[in-house]
């Protein structure tokens, strides 16, 4: 189970940056938008950084863990914010993969809180 946490961060980092691909235009046409993609690329970077400092397993990197997770769930929301008041991209696609981060990202908020001592590896 100490594992889980590993693959959810990579699953999250993986799901931000296929994300941004599809706002730069490389993974389908017609959801192109700058501001998305450049978001979502940052919010894979930080969860990318937030899994190496959790696996570095000192007493700050549940902290850490915490705070890319809190970082990735504020900039989804305002992606949401930003789909529901109609300046973001507003497709069936948008509306999904949203719903999905805010779903993981809650997730693995609640395990890190469950999980005092989480350790990814091992």
């Amino acid at each position: 189970m100490r594992s889980a946490i590993a693959i959810l961060f990579l699953i999250e980092t993986c799901l931000y940056a296929v994300a941004s691909l599809t706002h730069a235009g490389f993974v389908l046409q017609g959801h192109e938008h700058r501001q998305a993609m450049i978001a979502e690329a940052v919010i894979s970077a930080v969860l990318l950084l937030g899994l190496m400092l959790l696996a570095l397993d000192r007493p700050w990197s549940r902290t850490a863990a915490i705070s890319a997770q809190s970082f990735a769930l504020l900039g989804t929301l305002v992606g949401a914010f930003t789909i529901a008041v109609g300046v973001g991209p507003r497709t069936t696609l948008d509306y999904i993969t949203h719903a999905v981060m805010i779903l993981l990202l809650v997730t693995g908020l609640a395990w890190l809180a469950r999980n005092r001592n989480a350790s990814p590896l091992g």
